[in-house]
């Protein structure tokens, strides 16, 4: 009914309520941040670093612990929602996302910024999910014009937070990186506070798998510091400690089938379980040449950080020029060969920077592998995403969403840890940042990962069925 009381007729495609509007762009504006600071402090390692007096291993938990983060609290997004209600939650997490800004700004030590960092992923890891459910709410059916608009300003974050962190480190200390969050963290509550509609009506109780929570994220935490530390018997005794919270993490999670935090009947779909590996294996590489890249270039090519800002660029661009031509792409010539062409494109383009770390800096070759490069990665994702949620039955769409979210993001800090021992372990054999052999070798094994990634590609169907 509109607001004189008469009947409204069905809106179409032109007609959409400026409140939809609204709404979706204070839903954007908090994926876009939580998107740039996951980007933003990975091409800043080697400042943090230096200025922290920490070694690579370490400061790369700064990303690392972030991603995790991000990840954990992902089961919590629809269970938080039903207890409190979406406004509620949103006002809460942007507030912490700000509060731990500020606290990231004030770090006084390499552990207190990677703890810090940890308590903003744990804000931001659910203004993501939170984005797209206010989005569904208030678009109903026409969410996927919406979802399309929104997804620009999201694909932003790749191709500006390389800028903005090298003109920030370039000209102001490294602190900046998280206090520029501040006025933008403000302004987004004032927005939300204004526009976001009241939602406690819809809440409900529901049930959630903490047993399954608190053995799968220490486990993997767990993992990943011990791998950092293998040589030692602490990393020894972390990395089993680890195996044994995810074994019972496993057991826990088959005994409890679909009121588990991960349904692994899931995966007994030949589809499903490809495409979630595909999807683990893109965003880890994706975000290992993210660090590896920006190191590269300041530590063995010498580069400002504003200049290597602005040298990163071309990698986002392919990314943002790429996506809104993957669903005409995929109709054409299928899911598979869109996703296994594109992590085709990104393995050509990550063997290329190896050929350039023997060689020496090339703009001529640098800037179109990272455009290729760019363009390659943003085909994999959305494909295999989609061939996977047609593989499952409709009422099973909440629970393949929640999975597929986990399996994607925990490729992030597990493949960018393994980068990172090797770089480092790399630079030590070989005598320090200057030795182009060490490069060369972290990116064959960035180029081997990608390989993984065009065969998980290779293995998916055709085209989505359902």
């Amino acid at each position: 009914m509109d607001r004189d009381n008469r009947p409204t007729r069905p809106r179409t495609a032109a007609a959409l309520d400026p409140s939809v509007w609204k709404i979706s762009a204070v839903a954007v504006l908090g994926s876009l941040l939580a998107q740039l600071d996951a980007t933003i402090v990975n091409v800043s390692l080697s400042s943090l670093a230096q200025d922290l007096h920490s070694t690579l291993p370490v400061i790369q938990w700064v990303t690392s612990g972030y991603l995790l983060a991000l990840t954990f609290v992902l089961p919590l997004n629809g269970w938080l929602v039903d207890r409190i209600g979406g406004k509620a939650l949103y006002l809460w997490c942007f507030s912490v996302f700000t509060i731990s800004s500020a606290l990231c700004g004030l770090a006084w030590s390499a552990n207190s910024l990677i703890g810090f960092r940890i308590l903003q992923g744990v804000s931001g890891g659910l203004l993501a999910p939170m984005a797209q459910m206010m989005m569904k709410r208030a678009a109903g059916d026409q969410f996927t014009r919406i979802a399309g608009y929104a997804a620009f300003p999201i694909l932003l974050g790749p191709l500006l937070g390389p800028v903005i962190a090298g003109a920030i480190l370039h000209y102001t200390s490294w602190r900046w990186l998280f206090l520029v969050n501040l006025p933008v963290g403000l302004l987004a509550l004032v927005l939300a506070l204004r526009f976001l509609p009241d939602d406690r009506e819809e809440r409900k109780q529901r049930e959630l798998d903490w047993l399954g929570l608190l053995l799968l994220s220490p486990g993997l935490a767990l993992v990943l510091f011990g791998a950092e530390r293998i040589g030692r018997h602490t990393g020894l005794v972390a990395m089993a400690a680890g195996f044994v919270l995810l074994v019972g993490f496993l057991r826990v999670e088959k005994r409890k089938a679909e009121h588990a935090l991960i349904d692994l009947g899931q995966f007994r779909s030949r589809t499903f379980a490809v495409a979630s590996v595909a999807q683990f294996l893109s965003n880890g590489v994706m975000f290992a040449g993210q660090m590896l890249i920006p190191l590269f270039l300041i530590e063995a090519c010498g580069q400002s950080p504003a200049m290597m800002g602005w040298l990163l660029a071309p990698l986002g661009l392919g990314m943002m020029l790429t996506f809104p031509s993957l669903g005409l792409l995929t109709g054409r010539f299928g899911a598979r060969a869109v996703a296994t062409g594109g992590a085709a494109l990104a393995l050509c383009a990550t063997l290329a920077l190896a050929w350039l770390a023997g060689r020496g800096l090339d703009l001529f070759v640098l800037v179109p592998a990272l455009f290729v490069r760019g363009m390659g990665q943003g085909a994999v994702g959305l494909p295999a995403i989609s061939v996977a949620y047609a593989s499952i039955e409709r009422r099973d769409l909440p629970m393949a969403t929640t999975t597929l979210n986990i399996v994607q993001r925990l490729g992030g800090p597990t493949l960018t840890t393994l980068c990172a021992l090797f770089l480092a372990w790399m630079l030590e054999t070989h005598g320090g940042s200057g030795e182009p052999h060490a490069w060369v070798f972290a990116f064959l094994l960035l180029a081997a990962l990608h390989a993984l990634t065009v065969l998980a590609a290779a293995g998916l169907p055709r085209r989505a069925r359902g």
